[in-house]
């Protein structure tokens, strides 16, 4: 067991140098969310931002997986898609915001492959509540709840 708190200890400040913000692909309202917060904590520390985005693609059919134009078109796309997200962060007033792109299982590029390029000390992601059947509901995304598991530095949920 641990040893219980007496109330006598001192309080360390915890204090963010570089921000890694992770964003869906289809820009959920999820992901959205977690950019608002990044850039806004960003901006507030006066700390680097780095976006993210992965291109799962596992989800592709098998003809898309096997046609050069579709891969290309959509890494593209997720490309694209990172600049608009760069530029939004950086007219909201954050000075040095940098792009990262994978392909993958997200949460498993993020953790394996990105965080240990940038050295994020603080990972920001969204989640979503996804229904089941019956009763049951899964409170935390697949991805988010694996970053959150595994991720080597503190990390940020929003929903």
């Amino acid at each position: 067991m641990g040893e219980k708190l007496n109330g006598d200890f001192e309080i360390e400040p915890k204090i963010f140098t570089k921000i890694l913000v992770a964003v869906d692909e289809d820009d959920s309202q999820s992901s959205i969310n977690a950019f608002n917060y990044a850039v806004t904590t960003a901006k507030r520390l006066n700390v680097p931002l780095g976006i993210v985005s992965i291109l799962e693609v596992g989800d592709f059919n098998i003809f898309d997986t096997l046609s050069p134009e579709v891969l290309a078109e959509r890494r593209a796309q997720v490309a694209g898609d990172l600049a608009n997200y760069v530029n939004k962060a950086r007219s909201f007033g954050v000075k040095d915001v940098s792009a990262y792109s994978g392909e993958g299982k997200p949460g498993v590029v993020i953790i394996n492959d990105i965080l240990p390029d940038v050295n994020a000390d603080l990972l920001v992601c969204g989640s979503k509540t996804k229904p089941l059947t019956g009763r049951k509901r899964v409170f935390l995304g697949s991805q988010a709840s694996y970053m959150s598991q595994n991720a080597p530095c503190s990390v940020i949920v929003v929903r």
